[in-house]
């Protein structure tokens, strides 16, 4: 008799083992590994060798030899989106957008099909969550009602894909990968075997038409978007929304593109009329009038623009266990930067609980921000108030030297342009500016300019 055959596949990232295992050891995962059926494992077989025919020979060619591909973009309507993309919609690609339930995935999507549709452009818009008509109610709200828009309320992957071919679109909305599923794959809408494959489909679809398909997708828990790994490395490009669905501001950040840089941030604002361009985010992220003990001012950039925020700093005595937390900054960094504080300022913080905040929901990527954290901790320890009007700039290190940091001129001038005067940073700008320049080469020279 046979052996029967086991396959058992991990429905967080796609890994796949002929024995089941409590945690994948491929993501980390405990009890995520679920057996296939025979019928599911002959659909993988099938498709894994229909993907690479035998008889296909690929011929290898010199790079000097191709030719380029020129990508001739469109705008999308959104000042921001565009900034993200890398200066526009690429025809052919695929995109990603994720975030969590609220933050305005689907918002920004149906404004950018309006605003597409309003210059003559046919956009299908597929919806396996809502109603045409709930569709509708929102596209009133965000004055999206155009004739070469329709909507699509649909979860068949097949029915989907006629629709593209009865009609010459030239942009797709899919909403959302984990509603779809194809009655080819012998599995429910959401497993893996059903987001690869349909992803695979709208790839096809999306590079032999030419057509710009944005899928959105779900997120984790963790913050991750749902589905298997493979699906964000299928895609061209990926983004995330960040920021509190509890306040107007929204940020869209590139963690991965290739057909532009993923250092550049969309900022939005959400409002009645739905999630639009922030047209002035100066000061958005602090305000000098309420700038008190435990509050420093610094700037950073995201991407091309540099943006001036407010770091908090709370230092209270501890009961027990000293507690670190960080919101919006790096808690590895906190601790290498309090450890720091106690060797070259004597400070006895580890009998004292530090909590840090980034005010407005943004978070820090680069260490630029370290002057401000310190300049906020020591504030916060004293109970001394800083000068609303100074701004710190640098880099700590491990041995207490403070570097410099890169843009250092375009940083200068958003300072002027915001109307401050004065700035503690590792060395003196080679370009003139009006902004007055105090030098900390060190950790321990910032006690002279905390309080300037």
């Amino acid at each position: 008799m046979a052996k029967k055959k086991t396959l058992f596949e991990c429905q967080a990232c796609g890994f796949q083992t002929p024995r089941w295992m409590g945690k994948c050891p491929s993501c980390g995962e405990w009890e995520s590994l679920i057996e296939l059926s025979a019928e599911q494992i002959k659909f993988l077989k099938e498709s894994g060798s229909a993907s690479s025919p035998a008889g296909t020979k690929a011929k290898a060619q010199p790079i000097t030899e191709i030719d380029e591909e020129n990508f001739i973009r469109f705008p999308s309507g959104s000042r921001e989106l565009d900034l993200v993309l890398g200066g526009g919609i690429v025809p052919g690609s695929l995109t990603l957008i994720g975030g969590s339930p609220g933050i305005g995935k689907s918002t920004l999507l149906l404004k950018i099909a309006g605003n597409l549709a309003s210059v003559d452009k046919s956009v299908l818009y597929v919806s396996g969550e809502e109603s045409a008509g709930q569709i509708k109610l929102r596209a009133n709200r965000l004055d999206a009602n155009h004739e070469r828009l329709f909507l699509l309320s649909e979860i068949n992957l097949e029915r989907v894909l006629n629709e593209i071919d009865r009609r010459d679109y030239d942009f797709v909305v899919i909403d959302s990968i984990q509603t779809l599923y194809s009655d080819e794959t012998p599995s429910a809408p959401g497993s893996v075997t059903q987001v690869r494959t349909i992803t695979f489909e709208l790839m096809r679809l999306a590079k032999s038409r030419q057509i710009p398909i944005f899928i959105i997708g779900h997120i984790t828990k963790e913050g991750s978007i749902a589905g298997p790994r493979v699906l964000e490395h299928m895609v061209d490009t990926v983004l995330y929304f960040e920021g509190d669905s509890n306040s107007e501001l929204r940020l869209l950040r590139g963690f991965k593109n290739r057909f532009g840089s993923t250092n550049e941030v969309g900022i939005f604002e959400m409002r009645r009329d739905g999630l639009l361009d922030a047209k002035s985010f100066a000061g958005r992220f602090f305000d000098k009038e309420k700038l008190s003990a435990g509050s420093a001012l610094t700037i950073i950039m995201e991407g091309s623009r540099p943006i001036v925020i407010e770091i908090q700093a709370l230092v209270a005595e501890a009961y027990g266990h000293p507690k670190r937390s960080s919101t919006g900054y790096d808690n590895n960094r906190l601790q290498m930067l309090l450890a720091l504080l106690e060797k070259k300022l004597d400070l006895p913080l580890g009998t004292y609980d530090v909590f840090i905040n980034v005010s407005g929901g943004i978070r820090i990527t680069e260490p630029a921000a370290d002057l401000a954290v310190i300049a906020a901790i020591l504030s916060s320890f004293r109970d001394r108030e800083l000068s609303a009007e100074t701004l710190f700039l640098g880099e700590v290190s491990l041995t207490g030297e403070i570097r410099e940091v890169p843009s250092l001129a375009q940083r200068l001038r958003e300072m002027e342009t915001q109307g401050f005067k004065k700035a503690v940073l590792p060395s003196k700008p080679l370009e003139k500016s009006a902004i007055k320049c105090y030098v900390a080469s060190e950790v321990g020279k910032i006690i002279e300019w905390i309080f300037i």
